[in-house]
């Protein structure tokens, strides 16, 4: 059964109701964070080897055997796998046609939109289908006013502003930056901008942003350095098109500012969030290099890669390094 977005939290917290949950999308730190979630509530902890069964992709074989195994020491067991792909689809099949109340959590960040293994999940009312993809906008300022008001710390507009500008969109990495901002401010504390931008720096989506910069700066050998380390700590290609989209969105705001009539100055000043000050040179570098329109055409351009990777098949790695180097070079026209 597919979840909508409205019932995804309820979902979760009821995991015990369902025979299985399969948990697919572009966020890998959010699903992690829902299986993680689902795990404990049925089984009471995550590494308990009574009740907690975990597959890697080199055991997925035995997802049959594990779902319709008994629990030695009482309790509802748990088969936790992970990195699946549609060649579980069979296994999992049989094993949800087996009478048994062990409950299966799927983590399968790399599904495709036609997977046999969601429409076997969507086609079962007793398996919950959860979307996971990064949170922008409202959705993720929710996410870390609540995060931080359950540990009784308060954030200033302006803080979370600027915050929700420095934030990646994985999961995983929002959260640890939370965790940073309440150790920071302790309990009952309340975060202004200066103590975020102390405490959380030029964090979050650092390399991805190093990357964009380095490639609207005409710094090739930067730009392909930083991209790579942050395709190494996780991040993957519509995370980088979302970066990408993010400064020159904000380059052209300046950019037309400046065109009617503000000095640079000023319209860097202007800008909301605030530039990070350690940005403050590669930005003005990027709006010496490209003009308004040129701005304009390389989002319109960052729009369409995005929505190529998402297609089904395509080579996405090789899209966002052929991206990234298009970015290099400079377009005043």
């Amino acid at each position: 059964m597919k979840i909508d977005a409205r019932s995804i939290v309820r979902t979760i917290e009821e995991a015990g109701s369902w025979r299985a949950i399969l948990l697919y999308g572009e966020d890998s730190g959010l699903i992690r964070e829902r299986a993680s979630r689902a795990v404990g509530l049925v089984a009471g902890a995550l590494d308990d080897p009574f009740r907690v069964a975990q597959l890697d992709r080199e055991t997925h074989e035995r997802l049959e055997e594990e779902a319709t195994a008994f629990s030695l020491m009482g309790g509802r067991r748990v088969v936790w796998v992970r990195d699946a792909q549609d060649s579980l689809t069979a296994s999992l099949t049989r094993s949800l046609e087996t009478e048994t109340d062990t409950l299966i959590v799927i983590e399968a960040p790399g599904l495709a939109s036609r997977s046999k293994l969601r429409a076997l999940a969507e086609g079962r009312k007793n398996v919950a289908s959860i979307a996971c993809y990064p949170e922008e906008g409202r959705a993720l300022s929710q996410t870390v006013t609540d995060a931080l008001l359950a540990e009784n710390v308060r954030i200033d507009r302006d803080a979370l502003a600027w915050l929700l500008g420095r934030l990646g969109s994985d999961r995983g990495g929002v959260r640890g930056e939370i965790e940073k901002l309440i150790l920071y401010a302790g309990s009952n504390g309340k975060l202004d901008i200066d103590a975020v931008q102390d405490c959380v720096g030029d964090a979050g989506g650092s390399s991805l942003e190093d990357a964009v910069y380095a490639a609207l700066s005409g710094d090739r050998a930067g730009a392909d350095r930083a991209l790579e380390r942050a395709l190494a700590d996780g991040a993957n290609p519509v995370a980088v098109a979302r970066a990408a989209l993010g400064v020159l969105v904000r380059l052209q705001r300046v950019a037309l500012a400046i065109q009617a009539g503000q000095s640079r100055v000023e319209a860097v000043r202007n800008l909301k969030p605030p530039v990070f000050f350690k940005r403050t040179d590669a930005f003005n570098r990027a709006l010496e290099r490209w003009s308004v329109g040129a701005l304009s055409r390389a989002a319109d351009e960052t729009q369409a890669y995005e929505l190529a990777c998402k297609q089904s098949g395509t080579p996405d790695m090789a899209l966002c390094r052929r991206h990234i180097a298009s970015l290099c070079v400079a377009r005043r026209a």
